[in-house]
């Protein structure tokens, strides 16, 4: 493991452990330098997209769950999350196609072979 690797998992259990105590500002900023550190650290972008969901910065949170599922895309987590950002944004169409990936994953398919 590469000591970028490790400074990174380091900073998303920090990251994480400030979501587990409401701390989600702190949490963003954590996880925004995760993925600064690591632009390919697929759950990094998937925790950052979910922060910023919740403290409402909703385009935001598009973004990084959009980067999730780009590298990610057979990940059902993802495109659920995705689907959530969407419905908040008020982005129905895109929603629904991001919640079929998802049900295309639930029952063992894939969306990227």
């Amino acid at each position: 493991m590469s000591d970028t690797s490790v400074q990174r998992d380091s900073i998303f259990d920090d990251a994480s452990g400030l979501v587990a105590i409401g701390e989600i500002e702190g949490a963003v900023v954590l996880y925004r330098r995760c993925v600064a550190l690591d632009p390919q650290f697929a759950d990094g972008w998937h925790a950052l997209g979910m922060s910023l969901l919740k403290t409402g910065n909703i385009k935001e949170a598009i973004g990084a769950g959009m980067m999730a599922t780009t590298l990610r895309p057979n990940d059902l987590l993802a495109w659920t999350a995705l689907s959530q950002m969407y419905v908040k944004n008020g982005q129905i169409a895109e929603a629904e196609d991001a919640k079929g990936k998802a049900r295309i994953l639930s029952l063992g398919g894939r969306v990227v072979k």
